[in-house]
């Protein structure tokens, strides 16, 4: 049963789902926040004070790169957005898995649609927001693939070991078959990019890793 925010214990365990269940406390004080250049920025997931702060800088647009929840943190998340007149888009990406073709398209078309400025957040602001920080700094800004991939580095808390890795091994492959045959990004993921056969010679050739895996649960 959804928690209804109304309702006094309801809202305690909301905040207890953000603080505990959802690692929050983690948060309180490390926003991992990143400016992408353009009107965007990246962070990890806000609590509803820091919605209050986003609103105040003039944020517009926050895309959230997790999942819609029935859980506290998203239900507090939506209900500080409305009450502070900011968009939420919830946009899911995934840190280990491969994307579709369609995904990757929908996110051009998303940086090309939302008001600025705007703000992307996953849970820990490392690896959904890497992924979408690539893509957005070579869709909007027009920067190559070779220093968008950037965005996925440990100076923005990713870490490439594990299956998180998978998302640098989607640049990498495309990096590889451009150096070998020059083709636009988007064209070879329309009409190179198989993400079945990436996402199984990936996992081959690599395992998960117990840090990204286990302890951080990285979604």
């Amino acid at each position: 049963m959804a928690l209804n925010l109304n309702n006094t214990s309801d809202r305690k365990q909301a905040f207890r789902d953000v603080y505990l269940g959802d690692h929050g406390f983690l948060r309180t004080h490390f926003r991992n926040k990143h400016d992408l250049g353009g009107g965007m920025y990246r962070e990890n997931q806000p609590n509803p004070k820091r919605v209050a702060v986003w609103a105040k800088e003039g944020i517009k647009t926050v895309l959230n790169l997790r999942a819609e929840s029935p859980k506290g943190f998203y239900l507090l998340e939506r209900e500080a957005c409305e009450a502070h007149g900011l968009t939420l888009i919830n946009f899911r990406m995934f840190s280990r898995d491969i994307h579709s073709v369609a995904k990757i398209k929908a996110a051009k078309e998303l940086f090309e649609k939302i008001e600025y400025p705007a703000v992307m957040h996953c849970k820990s602001g490392a690896d959904r927001t890497g992924i979408m920080g690539v893509l957005y700094r070579h869709f909007k800004l027009g920067e190559p693939i070779e220093t968008a991939i950037r965005q996925l580095s440990f100076k923005y808390m990713h870490i490439k070991h594990g299956k998180t890795g998978m998302l640098d091994f989607f640049f990498e492959e495309y990096l590889a078959y451009n150096a070998k045959s020059p083709i636009n990004f988007m064209d070879w993921v329309e009409t190179i990019y198989d993400p079945v056969d990436v996402k199984s010679r990936f996992m081959a050739g690599r395992v998960g890793s117990f840090v990204t895996d286990t302890v951080l649960k990285r979604e």
